[in-house]
């Protein structure tokens, strides 16, 4: 009779230590605290709580991100006072490598060649004026269709104040001589954009500077309501690689003015050897332009509950979801 006791109690032993296991893996971040970073520019916070919740539904304590600047992150990351964040643009920030890559590094993608930058046209006026780069805004039939204000001069809403693309714009406008064309507004690029979207509605030429993932791509869609247009090419002015086969272009290869960029991860080697979950989950999840837009646009509207929108969004891709939450579990054991 002893002997069976014994033999129930070891096997009772054996089953619980055969689960634990298994419940660690359902929890792999138990006990771990991420500190985590997101972008300066609100087009990429949405990303950033999506990532959030599927740490915190790993069990990693990962709380309200810290809003950071491209080069005040790259610093803290390298120094180990954040741990990650998703809102990197590459090839545009490889010349902060040299600051981070001996502590951390660029996995995963979030949006493959997803951020754009460059200019926008009206299809219309493409068609109208046979509009082949910003160069036709030195003819006075465009350079007058795009001219709101009477000042002689092309309107174009360029890059928000302050923001390094702004002085790009004004540039890459002497490079090309069209100074004397082409007038930047201003103005926040927000309200521009808002008065932008409603001159085109109201059937108006409009001319600006884009980037992609953003709010705008929802109010005016590549392809159908705009086009990319290229920078011409000069003697004498250095360009970046073109972008290849982008349909939303009136050229291919697109001379843009700007690198195509890849939207990724950046986290810190360390995090990543001691936490495979998150590993796993940086490098297989990734995330539509198209959802990115709409939430831009919403948000845009009024609707900042960037929380209930990422909880939505994982609801409405629980499949895939649930599937990265499976892979990362098991890269855990």
């Amino acid at each position: 009779m002893k002997t069976i006791i014994r033999t129930l109690a070891l096997a009772a032993t054996v089953g619980v230590a055969g689960l634990a296991p298994a419940m660690a893996a359902e929890n792999p971040g138990d006990g771990t605290t991420i500190k985590m970073a997101r972008a300066s520019w609100d087009s990429g916070w949405f990303q950033a709580e999506i990532y959030k919740q599927l740490l915190e539904d790993l069990g990693y304590d990962v709380g309200e991100p810290i809003t950071l600047d491209v080069p005040p992150f790259y610093q803290a990351v390298a120094q180990g006072d954040v741990d990650l964040w998703v809102n990197g643009w590459f090839p545009a920030q490889d010349t902060y490598k040299p600051v981070f890559e001996d502590q951390a590094e660029v996995i995963g993608m979030v949006a493959d060649s997803g951020a754009l930058q460059g200019y926008m046209v009206d299809k219309a006026a493409v068609e109208e004026f046979g509009i082949t780069s910003l160069a036709d805004f030195s003819r006075p039939e465009v350079r007058d269709a795009f001219d709101r204000n009477g000042d002689g001069k092309a309107d174009l809403v360029s890059c928000p104040p302050g923001w390094l693309c702004e002085r790009v714009v004004l540039e890459q406008l002497e490079d090309f001589g069209l100074a004397d064309d082409i007038a930047t507004t201003k103005a926040g690029y927000n309200a521009a954009m808002a008065d932008t979207i409603a001159a085109f509605k109201d059937g108006e030429h409009v001319l600006y500077y884009a980037w992609t993932p953003n709010w705008t791509g929802y109010e005016l869609k590549a392809g159908e309501d705009v086009m990319w247009i290229p920078v011409p090419e000069v003697e004498g002015v250095e360009t970046v690689p073109p972008a290849e086969g982008l349909a939303t272009c009136v050229a291919d290869p697109c001379h843009m003015g700007f690198p195509p960029n890849d939207i990724r991860p950046v986290a810190r080697k360390d995090l990543l050897e001691d936490n495979p979950a998150i590993a796993s989950i940086l490098n297989e999840v990734s995330i539509p332009l198209d959802d990115i837009f709409a939430q831009n646009a919403a948000m845009i509207d009024g609707d900042d509950d960037i929380e209930a929108q990422a909880t939505a969004w994982i609801e409405n891709n629980q499949d895939a979801v649930d599937g990265w939450l499976e892979d990362a579990r098991a890269a855990a054991n």
